[in-house]
């Protein structure tokens, strides 16, 4: 028989004990222990702030309704701080543990300790599914670069849990992903670029080439632990303001190619999401038709309280502002509550409430095979 252990490890040993004791007593009492965002803009949190990039936010206007700049492309809140928001603990359960309002974004010095415990943001402005989406902007980080950074967070979390405590928390875990517009935006239809691309390439070869990644993309996160994983689809994209202001001859309509675009891959992921579903054992693929959410808001503005449906919020030049990002010399609208979308690219907070409601509690015409809060509720 071999004698007590040594002091270290007894603390060591304790000090595992109450994470766990702290982790799943949250995790029981809220069914959401962790909450882990992988994406592009339209769910950074400020990870680009740490980078060398073309793509930021972190400067006025943008936040203004947080009153600062935080690095979100919005002036307030992200879908996925809603979201995380209307399923998180009570600010002062959160504070016990060191934790604020939002899942933290992975590169903020912070971003460490127990605080991973309960999810991290991966996000980054720009980023794509392919490698090369958003080169244009010089610094971004793509999904395979997220994914290699969450596999030190998940490192991290089996030194401090161990292995079992962390399999069991990445399993009921919440996960999603948002990301694939950029791949269209900022690669395929980018000016100049794109009339090479669109020569060599035809819309099906290129859509074909996203989803053979991105099938090994999900593969890999399902291979890291990922079960409950929430998937979004890409956007009207031909409805931002952006891509109505270069394609004039549009008028007051969509553009109608990037939007043909992203239907076409839309179909394809929708197919990806069923079939990884399917042979992923123990999996939990949920497909966000997030192209048809925000496609009924800008046809039925009105009806949701807008005023504005086509133009930017944060406008500097353009019929609809859509020429030039969001900085400092750009105007604000009066009220941001009356436009859908905050700049050339993204929506505002009001929007961003809408698609985190309908995700969060909508039927099978805004997200299926279930919605998060069933999600989050199933035992498998």
């Amino acid at each position: 028989m071999g004698g007590l252990p040594d002091r270290p490890t007894i603390l060591r040993i304790l000090s595992q004990v109450t994470l766990l004791a702290l982790l799943f007593g949250i995790g029981l009492a809220n069914k959401i222990p962790a909450n882990f965002v992988f994406g592009d803009s339209l769910v950074d949190v400020g990870n680009n702030n740490y980078i060398k990039s073309l793509s930021k936010a972190d400067y006025v206007p943008n936040g203004i309704d947080f009153g600062k700049p935080t690095g979100r492309y919005t002036n307030g809140r992200t879908i996925v701080d809603i979201i995380g928001k209307s399923l998180s603990l009570s600010l002062s359960l959160r504070q016990e543990i060191g934790l604020k309002d939002f899942t933290p974004p992975y590169l903020a010095p912070t971003t460490s300790g127990t605080i991973v415990l309960q999810g991290v943001n991966y996000a980054s402005g720009g980023g794509g599914i392919l490698n090369h989406t958003g080169k244009i902007f010089g610094g971004r980080i793509n999904f395979d670069a997220q994914l290699d950074n969450f596999a030190n967070t998940r490192q991290d979390i089996i030194s401090s849990i161990g292995e079992p405590a962390a399999k069991e928390l990445f399993s009921s875990a919440l996960f999603s992903v948002t990301i694939g517009a950029n791949d269209f935006i900022n690669n395929y239809l980018t000016p100049v670029l794109s009339i090479v691309e669109q020569k060599l390439v035809s819309p099906e070869s290129f859509v074909g080439s996203m989803i053979f990644k991105y099938r090994l993309q999900l593969t890999r996160l399902y291979d890291m632990g990922a079960r409950k994983i929430v998937v979004a689809n890409v956007g009207p994209i031909g409805c931002i303001p952006y891509q109505r202001e270069i394609n004039p001859s549009a008028g007051d309509n969509c553009v109608p190619f990037p939007n043909e675009l992203a239907q076409l891959f839309n179909a394809e992921l929708k197919d990806l999401i069923a079939e990884l579903g399917a042979n992923l054992q123990g999996s939990n693929f949920v497909y966000a038709d997030v192209y048809h959410i925000v496609d009924d808001i800008i046809k039925n503005y009105e009806s949701y309280g807008f005023e504005n449906e086509n133009s930017s919020c944060c406008y500097l030049s353009g019929k609809f502002g859509g020429l030039i990002p969001c900085g400092p010399p750009s105007k604000v609208c009066h009220d941001r509550s009356k436009y859908v979308f905050w700049d050339p690219y993204h929506p505002t907070d009001a929007t961003n409430v809408i698609i985190a409601k309908r995700l969060l509690d909508g039927g099978l015409e805004d997200i299926s095979p279930v919605n998060i809060r069933q999600l989050l509720e199933s035992q498998g």
